[in-house]
């Protein structure tokens, strides 16, 4: 399933917004196969992905992690950072060299407070990439787990 056409931080945000979230970003580099984060850690960080590409997985007992959606140029890596309890929902690990701009979360909670037009700016975007992940997340499972025909949407 491809990204969503918001998952673009410079399509979804206002560019004052952008601007301001830019100021905080550090450049950082991954290597190939580094895990950026597990299910169920604390989720204190994002990501937008510059180049490279990052898989999501999911734990599924007794199983491979399954892989639900892989993340390009430009995708954001993480929306756990932004609800309580701030522990991340599914993994994810580095398919190729990564390069990215990483922000700190409590940095852009505190200014998501202080800035509610930010706020509500960073909480649609996160929340329509949300959106689309758990469909992605849905239709994988079921291509992976379901018995034949059972993934049909009535």
């Amino acid at each position: 399933m491809s990204a969503p056409p918001t998952s673009s931080m410079l399509r979804a945000l206002p560019t004052e917004h952008q601007q301001r979230l830019m100021r905080i970003a550090r450049e950082v580099s991954f290597r190939e196969g580094t895990r950026l984060f597990e299910e169920g850690g604390r989720a204190d960080r994002f990501w937008i992905i510059r180049t490279g590409s990052v898989d999501l997985d999911m734990h599924v007992p007794g199983r491979k992690a399954a892989v639900i959606e892989t993340l390009h140029h430009n995708d954001l890596v993480g929306w756990s950072w932004l609800f309580a309890p701030h522990s991340w929902h599914l993994g994810a690990e580095t398919t190729t060299p990564v390069r990215a701009y990483e922000f700190d979360a409590a940095a852009v909670r505190a200014m998501c407070q202080d800035d509610p037009a930010l706020g509500m700016a960073v909480a649609n975007w996160v929340g329509k990439i949300l959106a689309h992940r758990l469909q992605a997340a849905r239709t994988r499972l079921l291509d992976l787990y379901a018995p034949y025909g059972s993934g049909s949407i009535r």
